[in-house]
């Protein structure tokens, strides 16, 4: 991991760095073709070098989110649209347990989407 990505992480205060690294961890876990890098100084997770999730901090409320790519695909009432046509994010309260099995099921279906075919590469 590159000192920036690890930066990111760093400089979080407590409650959002633990559950900004424990969300880290969860889509880590979830397949080993994710990587993860930072990319508009935010952290990205790629599945095969395709951009499909990351994680940021909302800049009003100051608590953390996941936000994906291909949100459109998703009818999730976890996940909102807000002005984005394309991503769609989960707001996470850094105060309270993470919802695990629905974040899974999250990353699991958007993890899918490109396994299947159905989000393909650009260059296709």
């Amino acid at each position: 991991m590159s000192l920036e990505l690890d930066n990111f992480y760093l400089k979080q205060e407590e409650p959002n760095k633990g559950c900004l690294l424990a969300l880290r961890q969860i889509i880590l876990s979830q397949d080993s073709e994710i990587t993860h890098t930072l990319k508009y100084d935010m952290p990205f997770f790629c599945y095969k070098g395709k951009m499909f999730c990351y994680l940021w901090v909302h800049k009003t409320n100051n608590k953390p989110y996941l936000g994906i790519v291909e949100g459109k695909h998703f009818d999730n009432p976890e996940l909102i649209a807000g002005k984005r046509s394309r991503m769609k994010t989960m707001l996470l309260d850094p105060n309270e347990d993470l919802p695990i099995d629905t974040l899974k099921s999250i990353l699991k279906k958007a993890v899918d989407l490109y396994k299947s075919g159905e989000i393909k590469n650009k260059l296709d």
